[in-house]
């Protein structure tokens, strides 16, 4: 039986290097999810949250307002077109609306449009990428709003309507 032993050098064998890749992944991962964080600003956090708190009671007196003028709207979206027909109980409609078409998470992509017509048929001309979008229909002096949601390119139509009041 022999007694010498060759003995390697630590970064020989296989089991250091194993225990030093676990704490290196984790700071490389470290790295990585910190980059993302700069370089992809999702821009989700508002800095005004309590002026936006505020404002919330304005908006729901412009629903009110919208459901007491008797408001509906249906949109429609073709081939680079937005075609708006505004209806009132009374049966008049203002000269121009205010549209906007809200992402839920980019703002860069928002947009708003002022849309001038007659007889309660606006059109404008836009192309809006595909995804899910949040629609927001104004006169021009905020007094009443209309809402609604759709999923471009799978609906081409969508139905605007003030929000039922809440009890």
């Amino acid at each position: 039986m022999s007694l010498n032993k060759s003995v390697q050098p630590w970064f020989r064998q296989s089991w250091p290097w194993f225990l030093i890749a676990l704490p290196a992944t984790a700071v490389i991962a470290g790295f990585i999810t910190f980059w993302l964080a700069v370089e992809s600003d999702d821009g989700l956090v508002a800095d005004d949250y309590y002026k936006q708190g505020l404002a919330l009671q304005k908006s729901i007196v412009r629903d009110h307002e919208a459901t007491r003028l008797g408001l509906a709207a249906t949109m429609r979206f073709e081939a680079g077109q937005v075609k708006l027909t505004l209806s009132s109980r009374d049966g008049v409609a203002p000269a121009s609306v205010f549209l906007g078409l809200i992402h839920p998470t980019r703002t860069d992509l928002d947009r708003t449009l002022s849309l001038v017509g007659e007889n309660g048929i606006y059109t404008a001309s836009t192309e809006v990428p595909e995804g899910h979008w949040q629609v927001l229909l104004e006169d021009e002096s905020r007094a009443w709003r209309l809402t609604g949601t759709i999923d471009l390119p799978a609906e081409t139509e969508v139905r605007l309507a003030a929000l039922p009041p809440v009890n």
